[in-house]
């Protein structure tokens, strides 16, 4: 698997757009959380399609930019960072953690729950 790394302005950017499929610089500034400068936005978006993670199309005076990471691949290749830097690698470890985030409703663990059903083969969800 390929490892992606985004620093957390990066990310931000990332965000975004895969939130919004694709985006303007103006759109992306719009959308963050953080007030930066529209050459603060362009520099981050340029240094992710150096990086080969966005592309862009010229619209206008403009350009769209799209992410050509999808946001799963990323977050497996962020969660395998996590799980083996602060769980020591073990899965279950860092499946425990998330389950036990009191945060959870009844409907997420639910649906966890069918996943998991799901990934064993057992569709019942039961204790069988």
């Amino acid at each position: 698997m390929t490892d992606y790394h985004f620093p957390p302005r990066e990310l931000a950017v990332m965000s975004v757009l895969w939130r919004l499929s694709s985006a303007t610089v103006a759109e992306v500034r719009e959308q963050l959380d953080e007030d930066l400068a529209y050459t603060s936005v362009l520099s981050a978006l340029q240094l992710l399609e150096d990086k080969g993670y966005v592309r862009h199309e010229p619209e206008g005076r403009a350009y769209r930019y799209f992410p050509t990471v999808p946001a799963d691949r990323a977050g497996r290749s962020a969660i395998s960072r996590i799980r083996d830097a602060i769980f020591q690698g073990s899965s279950e470890r860092l499946f425990a953690q998330l389950v036990s985030d009191r945060d959870l409703s009844r409907d997420e663990l639910e649906r966890m729950r069918a996943l998991l059903a799901e990934r064993l083969g057992d569709d019942h969800g039961g204790n069988g």
